[in-house]
């Protein structure tokens, strides 16, 4: 029989099921495919002079998810982050990953948990607190495996927060679109210097644009299913746990910070 959690996230898993033509989008974006696949692929290619035009007729087209489900799905995310780099930590002997680099990953499962306490407060309800990764348990014994999943996991991370920015404009909700501003600015630090662990990636800030791959948040919960990171099953199950917010006291900014209009 199962339990509520493995069904809602069944549900879920079912209802954002992603067509054939996007499950390789992430992944294509992490082997050098962003040129291919971003705006120009919706036929909004941004030319310097018309880009803001481009830029809007993009936005155009796209329904915003309501402020619940966008909240949701955001602290699904992050207990999916927390989940990821808690596995990162406690496997970093086998991983390789030492010194400042492990710095980097204390420092990100503390600010990742810190944006789940804040979305829950906010009424987000992750709709599942266990999860899958592409490559299993390989994930957390091989770098270059873990480095690629990081890669992957920031990437759609971005993308979903800065759609979320978009819907929220949408719905009048300005705060929480600055309050996913102040997220999506940390996670693209994440994921410059999780790449920057890997002596294989040349240069690990590479992005002059962050791109955004998904047409909603939902949709980012689409793509992170078909890539296999929602379908726990035997080995491959991995249970968020909450992070200590104590491993790293070198993290500042701890709460929301804006400097008042009035």
């Amino acid at each position: 029989m199962q339990n509520p959690e493995q069904t809602s996230l069944e549900n879920l898993a079912e209802s954002l099921k992603a067509p054939k033509s996007r499950r390789s989008l992430l992944r294509g974006a992490m082997v050098g495919a962003a040129g291919a696949t971003g705006l120009a692929v919706a036929g909004t290619a941004l030319w310097p002079r018309g880009a803001a035009h481009a830029a809007g007729v993009a936005a155009s087209t796209c329904t915003p998810d309501s402020v619940q489900t966008i909240l949701d799905i955001a602290a699904t995310a992050e207990q999916l982050a927390v989940t990821f780099y808690t596995y990162g930590i406690k496997n970093a002997h086998e991983l390789g990953i030492t010194g400042q680099n492990f710095n980097y990953l204390t420092a990100a499962v503390v600010e990742e948990q810190l944006h789940l306490n804040l979305l829950v407060a906010a009424g987000g309800k992750p709709v599942t607190g266990t999860f899958s990764f592409p490559y299993g348990e390989d994930t957390f014994d091989y770098q270059d495996k873990f480095v690629k999943t990081l890669d992957q996991l920031e990437t759609a991370f971005e993308s979903a927060y800065l759609a979320a920015i978009r819907d929220f404009v949408y719905l009048n909700q300005p705060d929480l679109a600055v309050l996913a501003g102040q997220i999506v600015t940390v996670e693209a630090e994440h994921r410059a210097l999780g790449r920057s662990i890997s002596a294989s990636i040349r240069t690990a800030d590479n992005w002059a644009f962050t791109p955004v791959y998904v047409k909603s948040v939902a949709d980012a919960a689409n793509v992170l299913a078909s890539e296999g990171y929602l379908s726990p099953k035997g080995n491959n199950s991995f249970s968020y746990k909450p992070a200590s917010l104590n491993q790293n006291p070198d993290v500042q900014q701890r709460t929301p910070y804006v400097v008042a209009c009035s």
